[in-house]
């Protein structure tokens, strides 16, 4: 049987540092259609930048701005089931972003639900085994001297 290479899509996973306990927090939302745990992510654009796309899709599905990074975090795979039935594979480019402002309205405010949760929590709640790896390997990052000193300020 022939196989489809998988479409492309870039995400973002948002972050931000509790300012007390200094704990790193991820942004979660809700698919419109599923209702299932996902992150920010969306179809290329024409003339953005993979990380431009991942920042555009954080502010339109979750209304948060800040400071994306160039180089992906990694990537997941997973199948969306198109509107016909069809299922077909995507491959998602993640991008962290440090979420430094929340915006009260965004164009898709109100069709998602929005939650801060520790990591841990995170790689609990999302479906894609690769999804929840990343998680950790952000984890991990966030743990190490590089991620805290850039996020202290």
């Amino acid at each position: 049987m022939l196989r489809r290479p998988p479409k492309q899509q870039y995400a973002a996973l948002c972050y931000r540092t509790k300012k007390k306990q200094g704990e790193i927090e991820v942004l979660l939302l809700t698919s419109r259609d599923t209702g299932r745990w996902v992150i920010p992510k969306g179809w290329p654009m024409p003339a953005k930048k993979a990380h431009a796309v991942a920042e555009r899709e954080a502010y339109e599905e979750a209304g948060v701005k800040g400071k994306v990074e160039k180089e992906p975090l990694g990537h997941y795979h997973y199948n969306k089931a198109l509107r016909t039935g069809l299922k077909i594979p995507v491959r998602v480019q993640v991008h962290a972003l440090e979420v430094q402002e929340m915006l009260k309205n965004f164009p898709e405010k109100g069709s998602r639900r929005l939650e801060w949760v520790s990591l841990q929590e995170a790689a609990k709640r999302v479906n894609e085994p690769e999804l929840k790896a990343l998680f950790t390997v952000f984890d991990t990052r966030a743990s190490g001297p590089d991620l805290k000193t850039a996020t202290a300020g």
